[in-house]
């Protein structure tokens, strides 16, 4: 399977935010590959499109499916598996979001709940645990939010992100108000 170059250079260009996403080079080319395709690819043709290997591809989609982000499909008559993503995007952004989620923002909670669990023995350690109840409370509160914002219907969320900029001019003028009446 031979890509054009507008193509080409979008994978490759996935590939390089994968890195900074969570994933490897490679499974951020092969989820973009996937994503633009409009049918199943077999491992063959990820395989001959990225220019890598076909252990190269099945490492990748174990990854992509440990991530919940692609699925097999089988083609009547055909033995072998093809592979395409789970949904539309708005539900493989969510479904990046959990897993992230799952994997990066709870085991942080997780040890911050168990430090501040202990009293300090002396003041560097009771400042220590303040700044760590600070972080907890914040990631606590983004993780509410974010969570909040997550269980939206796509068009909700859409909209509630298109009010961004509006929203917090609303605030800006909220307090420029506040203040002047002070």
């Amino acid at each position: 399977m031979k890509l054009s170059t507008k193509t080409q250079s979008f994978v490759m260009h996935f590939g390089e935010m994968g890195s900074k996403w969570g994933f490897n080079r490679t499974v951020g080319q092969m989820i973009a590959l996937m994503v633009i395709h409009e049918k199943a690819l077999s491992a063959d043709e990820i395989a001959e499109a990225l220019s890598i290997s076909r252990g190269n591809v099945s490492m990748g989609i174990k990854e992509l499916q440990s991530w919940r982000l692609v699925q097999v499909q089988h083609i009547p008559g055909d033995r072998k598996d093809y592979y395409t993503t789970v949904g539309d995007l708005w539900q493989m952004a969510r479904t990046v979001f959990e897993e992230r989620m799952k994997r990066e923002v709870e085991p942080t909670l997780s040890l911050l709940r168990s430090q501040l669990m202990d009293s300090a023995d002396n003041d560097k350690e009771a400042y220590a645990l303040q700044q760590m109840q600070e972080i907890h409370d914040l990631i606590e509160m983004l993780t509410q939010w974010s969570a909040s914002l997550n269980s939206l219907k796509p068009e909700t969320l859409q909209s509630v992100m298109k009010l961004g900029a509006g929203v917090t001019k609303v605030l800006e003028f909220k307090n420029k108000f506040s203040n002047s009446e002070k």
